[in-house]
C-alpha cells in the first residue's frame, strides 16, 4: 500500500473531514455517497461546514461503467478539486474509479486506457466494515453485464476515515455479511501464494480481531466493538492490497447475482469447502514454497481459531457460520452449478496455493450447494 496514506480513526472522526478539505484549500468537491448518507450519524458536518460540494448518488450497489462516467462528467463539468466518498465499498470504488478517469480522454474508453497519479485528493469514509476498499488499489465495476475489475496504486485513498459511528443504522444482516467478508479476505490473503511477512501481518490482526469482537458487535451493539471490527477490516484490506484474494473470492461473484445474496454471505459458504479441499490434497499445492510451508500456514491460522489441527480450524470456521446463521441456497438445476463452474476467472484462481480446476470448481459447488448430487460425482 502507498506510504502516503494517512488513516484517521475514533468515533466521531468524519467531522475531521471538512478540516482536512480546508487544509488543502479545496474550493470544491465531489461528495460520493450511498442511499444510506442521510442515516449515518455525523452525515451534517458536510452542510455545515463552508466548503461547497455536489452530491453524487447515481448509482446501483453493483455499480456500471456508465454510471462512473457520468461520475467523471459532473466532477469534471462542476469545476470539482477533490473526491469525497462517504459510503460502503461500491461507493469508494466509484469514487475511486472516478479519481482515476477525471483526467484521461474523454472519448476513449476510460478501461483501454494507460493509467496515471493526478492530482485529485481521494477522501474515504468507509460506512461498512467489511471490504477495506478505503486502503487498497482495487475498484470493482460493471460494463455490458460482465465484471471489471480497476487496479491501480494512484487510486489508494489519500486518506482513510475509520468512523465507528457509521456502523449504528447498519442492519444485522448486512453486519454479518461485510464482517465475513474481511474474514474471509484476511484468511485468504494469509494462504495467498503472493503472501509475506507484511501481509501475515495485517492478515492475522485481522482475523484475531474479529473472531474476539463479532459477537458484542452483532448481539450486543457495542461501541467499542465496531471500532474494533472497523479496524479489523481496514487490516484485512491492507493485506489483500498486497496479496489480492484467492479461491473462495472467484468462486463468489457469480453466486451472488444466480442467488441473491450480498458478497460476504457468498465467499463465507465458498471458504470452508475450498479449505476442506486444499487440505486433503496438498500435492497440487502451487505456492512455490511447498506444500510443508502450506500446511504450516493453514496450522497457523488455526492458531488464531484456538485450535491445534486444520480439521479443527475448518470446523471452527463452520460453527462461526452457524452461529451467525449463515447457510448455503439451494441450487436445483444441475445446468447452474455447471454454469458456477464455468464462470470462475482462472487470474483469479493463479493466486490460490492449491490447483483447482472446472471439473473440482463443480465437485465444489456440488458440496456447498446440492450435496445430494455428490454420489454422482
Amino acid at each position: 500500500m502507498a506510504g502516503s496514506q494517512q488513516i484517521i480513526s475514533g468515533r466521531g472522526c468524519i467531522g475531521e473531514i471538512p478540516k482536512i478539505l480546508k487544509r488543502l484549500r479545496i474550493n470544491k468537491y465531489l461528495l460520493v455517497c450511498d442511499s444510506g448518507f442521510g442515516f449515518i450519524e455525523g452525515h451534517e458536518v458536510f452542510e455545515q461546514a463552508e466548503i461547497p460540494y455536489r452530491k453524487f448518488d447515481s448509482f446501483t450497489s453493483n455499480p456500471l461503467y456508465s454510471d462512473v462516467c457520468n461520475g467523471v462528467n459532473i466532477f469534471n463539468s462542476e469545476g470539482c478539486e477533490a473526491i469525497v466518498a462517504v459510503g460502503g465499498g461500491s461507493a469508494i470504488d466509484v469514487a475511486k474509479c472516478i479519481k482515476l478517469f477525471c483526467r484521461l480522454k474523454k472519448n476513449t474508453d476510460f478501461l483501454l486506457q494507460t493509467y496515471f497519479e493526478n492530482d485529485v485528493a481521494l477522501i474515504a469514509a468507509p460506512t461498512t466494515a467489511g471490504t477495506g476498499s478505503e486502503s487498497t488499489r482495487f475498484a470493482v465495476i460493471y460494463k455490458n453485464g460482465m465484471k471489471q475489475s480497476v487496479h491501480d496504486y494512484s487510486i489508494i485513498p489519500n486518506y482513510a476515515v475509520l468512523d465507528a459511528n457509521a456502523l449504528k443504522s447498519l442492519p444485522i444482516y448486512q453486519k454479518k455479511c461485510t464482517l465475513l467478508d474481511a474474514l474471509c479476505q484476511g484468511i485468504e490473503s494469509w494462504w495467498s501464494v503472493n503472501s509475506n511477512k507484511e501481509s501475515k501481518h495485517y492478515s492475522k490482526i485481522a482475523v484475531e480481531t474479529i473472531l474476539k469482537y463479532a459477537h458484542a458487535y452483532l448481539f450486543e451493539n457495542s461501541l467499542e466493538s465496531a471500532e474494533n471490527i472497523m479496524f479489523a477490516a481496514n487490516h484485512a484490506g491492507r493485506a489483500i492490497n498486497i496479496t489480492q484474494t484467492t479461491a473462495p473470492h472467484a468462486m463468489s461473484y457469480k453466486i451472488s447475482s444466480l442467488c441473491h445474496i450480498p458478497h460476504g454471505h457468498a465467499v463465507a459458504i465458498c471458504l470452508p469447502a475450498v479449505w476442506e479441499f486444499m487440505m486433503n490434497h496438498m500435492e497440487l499445492c502451487l505456492d512455490v514454497r511447498g506444500k510443508d510451508y502450506l500446511h504450516d500456514t493453514f496450522l497457523d491460522i488455526g492458531k488464531v481459531f484456538r485450535v491445534q489441527t486444520v480439521e479443527d480450524a475448518i470446523r471452527s470456521f463452520k460453527d462461526f457460520l452457524v452461529k451467525l446463521s449463515i447457510s448455503s441456497p439451494s441450487i436445483e438445476k444441475k445446468e447452474d452449478l455447471a454454469l458456477l463452474a464455468q464462470s470462475v476467472n482462472p487470474i483469479r484462481l493463479s493466486n490460490n496455493p492449491v490447483k483447482l480446476d472446472e471439473r473440482t470448481l463443480y465437485e465444489l459447488y456440488v458440496k456447498i450447494f446440492s450435496p445430494k448430487y455428490l454420489e454422482e460425482l
